[in-house]
């Protein structure tokens, strides 16, 4: 039965969430408790949305890219960032879809939050180290960017969207994206790049750093999930996407039950 991206969207908006005390695992559902500091991850947790820091890496990207020495770096970065948003894509797509995931890990995909900050921020943060002379500087610099997309990963745990391992890996995968574009670079300063240049890349990441600071504030909420989850039904056939609780449930089943697929 053809599934209507619109409808199904907002079904899964709306969709009750499971209830904390589950015996299965509920993240990616409900936060497992409240505490006073919910409100903060709840907007922490929205620096890493892609509709946040895509286009802050666009901006990023053409500003490294009027530096003739950074355009690999720019290139590197591409190739990174897709492999990484693909395989985050596809796992969430797997599971969804066709319920692959690791109960042992309580694993239903690489968090994508977590995966975009790791691989972008370090990408703003290189921008505007451009102009830096100091090597200690320059790494402090890229050493902040990579811890905000730590605690950006963490986030994700107390607002109930992933499992610790879904965190870790995302973040993981967004560091190996930046460690791949940023490999053997050198900043624009050290080639006695043009002082127009220089200034015009460390304005461009002072104004994406009161964008990024102001994004949670402002921007609306994202559905990329909703836009996920209906792609998953679509070619999978399915009429609702596989859940946590039926993961952990069929790897507690005995095995000649847990290969039969649920309904």
């Amino acid at each position: 039965m053809p599934v209507d991206f619109a409808s199904t969207a907002l079904s899964v908006a709306t969709a009750a969430p499971l209830s904390p005390t589950s015996p299965f695992g509920v993240a990616g559902y409900a936060p497992p408790e409240v505490s006073p500091w919910m409100p903060f991850w709840h907007l922490l947790t929205r620096l890493g949305e892609a509709q946040v820091l895509l286009p802050l890496a666009a901006l990023a990207a053409i500003g490294l890219w009027a530096c003739p020495q950074q355009r690999p770096v720019v290139r590197r970065w591409l190739l990174g960032f897709v492999a990484a948003f693909v395989l985050t894509t596809v796992s969430k797509i797997a599971f969804m879809g066709w319920g692959m995931g690791i109960a042992a890990w309580d694993f239903t995909g690489f968090s994508g939050h977590a995966m975009s900050a790791a691989s972008v921020l370090p990408l703003l943060a290189w921008l505007g180290l451009q102009a830096c002379r100091s090597p200690g500087l320059r790494a402090a610099g890229l050493g902040a960017a990579v811890g905000l997309a730590a605690v950006i990963a963490y986030s994700r745990l107390p607002v109930g969207a992933h499992s610790a391992s879904e965190a870790v890996l995302g973040f993981g995968l967004g560091v190996a994206a930046s460690l791949y574009a940023l490999q053997g670079a050198r900043p624009s300063i050290s080639d006695a790049a043009s002082g127009r240049v220089l200034r015009r890349s460390a304005a461009l990441a002072v104004v994406m750093l009161g964008v990024l600071s102001a994004a949670p504030w402002v921007s609306p909420p994202t559905r990329t999930h909703q836009w996920v989850t209906a792609l998953s039904l679509k070619l999978s056939g399915r009429p609702h996407p596989y859940t946590r609780h039926q993961l952990h449930h069929r790897a507690a089943m005995p095995e000649p039950m847990a290969m039969a697929r649920p309904a």
